[in-house]
């Protein structure tokens, strides 16, 4: 516990992390000023989904937003965040300091997975929140039409919608995972965090050719929009927890491997 503490401190003592949470935050409220400010509204189909809906109910703000930033801006910070885990300290000469305290490399390794997740939570609720905000004061709030075709009661909406924010989360904690990965075979967080994002954008796009659609229930990034299940009545919960199971698959898998090379790994600096 006192080297989880160690790192949250750390975490919040770096300007980038104050970054990475203001850069999400900021889309929610770039598309609620840029939507209010346009004549035109965007129709059906155009951009992310749910955005043609937003003039009509804020409720449609943090639906939209999540959908937006869950194919490249969340992965691209969670790519980030797990890419330092250890090879920031490499390539800083901390690694070694850090391992000469009295703590095992599992428990450093933990802590340290545990702090990156909690990072994009956090992204992720700021972006929550603020998109709910924002579209409340610029649209209002009304029952939420689902993609069923129903109405959904504001309370029961907002209640569902914070569930698929923690859905959302789940899958970019397999990104965190694969980059924490990364990061033990490596001494640069830079190459930790690119390829881990190179790989997450070649899964995405081959869950786009009809070619592999035999990979596609394998595929941690084929379940990212399966959150939109949530707004459907009724909620189909089969698909949600087949892409719960899947995202736990690969955290596990991705982690135990980072275990295995982390505990040999020879430190030099």
């Amino acid at each position: 516990m006192s080297h989880l503490r160690r790192e949250v401190v750390k975490q919040l003592f770096q300007k980038r992390t104050y970054f990475g949470w203001a850069g999400l935050l900021a889309v929610p409220l770039i598309m609620t000023i840029a939507l209010k400010l346009s004549t035109t509204p965007p129709q059906a189909g155009e951009g992310p989904p749910f955005l043609s809906d937003i003039v009509n109910n804020g409720l449609n703000v943090p639906l939209s937003a999540l959908a937006a930033l869950s194919f490249f801006l969340l992965p691209l910070v969670s790519a980030m965040t797990g890419g330092f885990v250890i090879a920031g300290e490499a390539e800083q000469g901390t690694l070694k300091t850090l391992l000469s305290r009295p703590v095992t490399r599992s428990g450093i390794l933990l802590a340290k997975w545990l702090v990156a997740v909690g990072y994009v939570g956090v992204g992720m609720a700021l972006v929550f929140v603020g998109a709910l905000l924002s579209g409340w004061l610029v649209f209002g709030i009304h029952p939420l039409t689902t993609l069923s075709g129903s109405q959904m009661g504001v309370a029961h909406a907002v209640g569902l919608i914070a569930l698929g924010y923690l859905i959302g989360l789940a899958g970019m904690a397999c990104i965190v995972s694969l980059a924490v990965l990364i990061s033990t075979l490596t001494d640069s967080s830079l190459t930790a965090a690119i390829s881990a994002l190179v790989l997450v954008l070649v899964l995405q796009v081959l869950g786009q050719f009809h070619y592999f659609d035999f990979l596609k229930p394998y595929l941690f990034t084929s379940h990212f929009e399966d959150w939109f299940n949530l707004l459907r009545q009724p909620i189909p919960w089969e698909p949600i927890w087949k892409a719960l199971v899947t995202f736990a698959a690969y955290i596990v898998a991705f982690m135990v491997a980072a275990w295995a090379w982390f505990r040999r790994k020879d430190i030099l600096s």
